[in-house]
């Protein structure tokens, strides 16, 4: 699912969470955000998801190696000409940080957003791969997010690593009614933070 852009400064392919498909519409809008920034999007379904919407039944996602094979599929698919980067939405910007990216591939950066870290209330970190990454994997994390809180991370951090903290929001960037913010202005902002990071790298020639 490709949305092509006239005046694209790069390409990043966008991978779904473990219970929504690639036209939810956190991903449309991300999609969306990100595209008013002159990012070019590629959204696809991981094969269970696939099968979930033709059998209209919901299905649970298959283990990693086959989600890290599809995803790795997905990049072999694109064409040349753009810059490169990868993520997902939860478990799918999990996935792309755990792929073993070639060198000759060129991926420039890994974005997640909404990074599941633990199971909500569970101590069962998602963290391992972090001390191996060679890409630069650049998280946009809600603070009040059950799968990893901004007080939970205060004291970690890893070489790779980013984290960029959304205000008042959860692990699908909704905010809270008191902070007076909206779900589209932090999906927004997280769009922007992750055009400025693109910029950043661009202008740097990594």
């Amino acid at each position: 699912m490709l949305s092509p852009l006239i005046n694209a400064k790069a390409r990043l392919i966008l991978a779904h969470g473990a219970g929504a498909p690639s036209d939810s519409p956190f991903m449309i809008m991300l999609a969306g955000a990100l595209a008013r920034h002159n990012i070019e999007v590629q959204r696809f379904n991981f094969p269970y998801m696939q099968r979930s919407i033709e059998l209209g039944i919901k299905r649970p996602p298959d283990k990693m190696a086959l989600l890290q094979q599809h995803f790795m599929e997905q990049i072999g698919l694109v064409k040349p000409g753009l810059p490169l980067f990868i993520g997902g939405k939860s478990m799918g910007g999990r996935v792309a940080s755990m792929l073993n990216l070639p060198e000759a591939l060129q991926v420039k950066a890994i974005f997640a957003f909404g990074y599941p870290f633990h199971p909500p209330a569970k101590n069962q970190w998602r963290t391992e791969h972090f001390v191996r990454l060679t890409t630069p994997l650049y998280i946009l994390q809600g603070e009040r997010d059950p799968f990893g809180k901004r007080t939970e991370l205060a004291a970690l951090n890893w070489p790779k690593v980013s984290v960029h903290w959304l205000t008042a929001a959860d692990h699908d960037f909704k905010p809270t009614k008191a902070s007076g913010l909206q779900q589209k202005q932090l999906i927004s902002a997280a769009a922007t933070y992750c055009s400025e990071v693109i910029d950043e790298i661009l202008l740097a020639g990594q």
